[in-house]
C-alpha cells in the first residue's frame, strides 16, 4: 500500500506540479485511508470494493465535517484514478460513488474599518515594523501565507511596484504592490532585517525571525491571529481572511472578475466567482436594512 501511495504522491509532485502543502494535505488524507484499510484486515488496494470506501467514509462521518469528508474521499478517488491509469487495479470501486452536494459557504472576510482596526494594532518596535510588512503585504497583494513566507528578495521589485510568486501548481504570477504595503516592506528591509540576520547574513529570505531564519507558514498564521485578538476583533481570522477581504475590496470598488482572478492566481474563474456572492451578500444586508419595505 505504501510503495503506491508514494508513486502516487511522487506523480503529483513531478507530472502535475501541485505545491508542497497540497502534497502534503493529499499525504496526510492517504495515510489515513491506509490505516482505516489495514484494521479491515486488507493487504492491498487491488481487489478492494465499493462497499470498503463507503464504510471509510461512514468512519470519517464520526468526528469530521462534511467538507472534510468530501475533501478526503476526492482525494481516494484521485488515487484510484491514478492506479486504474497505471494498471494497478482493474476496476476503479470509487467511481459509484458521488461526491456529497455541500453548502458553499461564503468566505469570512473583514470590512475596511476592521481592516484598519487590525493594522493599526501593530505596535512600532522593530519585531512590529517586520509584522505590519507581513498584514500589509498579505491585504495589499492577496498573496497566500505560503506565498509569503517563501519569498526571496529576488521577487520583489520595490521600484517598480511589483511583487513576483510562485502559487498553487508552481505558476508564476505577478503581482502589483500598493503604496501601504510597499512603504511598509522597504521600511522592513531598510532597518529592520539586517539587523535580523547579522547570523545569516547569507539568507534571501525576505522575512525572518528574531534569528535570521526563514519564517514558517505556521508562525505567520500565530502573528496574524496574536494581532486579530489584540485589536478585539469579534471574528476568528487567519492570514486567508485577509487574502478574501483583498478580493471582496476590489469587486465592492468595481474591479473585474477576470483582473481579480489573475491576481488571486486562480487556475478556473468559478472559484473567484464566490467573492462576487459576498459583495451580493452585503447588498442584500444593506436593501434589509435600509430599504421602507425590505
Amino acid at each position: 500500500m505504501r510503495v503506491q501511495i508514494d508513486a502516487y504522491l511522487a506523480h503529483l509532485k513531478l507530472e502535475r506540479g501541485l505545491s508542497p502543502t497540497t502534497i502534503v494535505s493529499y499525504a496526510q488524507d492517504l495515510r489515513l485511508f491506509e490505516r482505516f484499510c489495514r484494521t479491515q484486515k486488507l493487504k492491498g488496494f487491488k481487489r478492494m470494493r465499493p462497499l470498503t470506501i463507503r464504510q471509510f467514509l461512514q468512519w470519517l462521518k464520526g468526528d469530521r465535517s462534511p467538507s472534510t469528508v468530501a475533501r478526503k474521499l476526492a482525494c481516494v478517488k484521485g488515487f484510484f484514478r491514478f492506479l486504474v491509469a497505471e494498471g494497478l487495479v482493474i476496476q476503479n470501486p470509487t467511481s459509484s460513488i458521488k461526491t456529497p452536494r455541500l453548502w458553499h459557504r461564503l468566505p469570512q472576510t473583514l470590512n475596511e474599518p476592521e481592516v484598519t482596526q487590525l493594522l493599526e494594532s501593530v505596535a512600532a518596535d522593530s519585531l512590529g515594523i517586520r509584522d505590519l510588512a507581513i498584514l500589509e503585504l498579505l491585504y495589499g497583494t492577496g498573496l497566500r501565507v505560503s506565498e509569503v513566507a517563501s519569498l526571496d528578495l529576488d521577487n520583489l521589485n520595490l521600484e517598480a511596484g511589483f511583487v513576483r510568486c510562485l502559487g498553487k501548481g508552481s505558476k508564476e504570477r505577478i503581482v502589483p504592490l500598493g503604496r501601504f504595503a510597499k512603504t511598509s516592506l522597504r521600511r522592513y528591509l531598510d532597518t529592520v532585517r539586517p539587523a535580523l540576520i547579522r547570523r545569516h547574513s547569507q539568507t534571501q529570505a525576505v522575512f525572518v525571525n528574531r534569528s535570521g531564519v526563514r519564517l514558517s507558514r505556521q508562525r505567520i498564521w500565530q502573528l496574524v491571529r496574536r494581532y486579530a485578538t489584540k485589536s478585539h476583533l469579534a471574528k476568528r481570522i487567519g492570514p486567508h481572511t485577509l487574502r478574501h477581504s483583498f478580493a471582496t475590496h476590489l469587486l465592492a470598488r468595481g474591479a473585474d472578475l477576470r483582473t481579480v482572478q489573475e491576481l488571486l492566481g486562480h487556475a478556473n474563474i468559478t472559484t473567484t466567482q464566490r467573492y462576487t456572492q459576498v459583495d451580493r451578500a452585503r447588498l442584500k444586508t444593506v436593501h434589509e436594512r435600509y430599504h421602507p419595505r425590505p
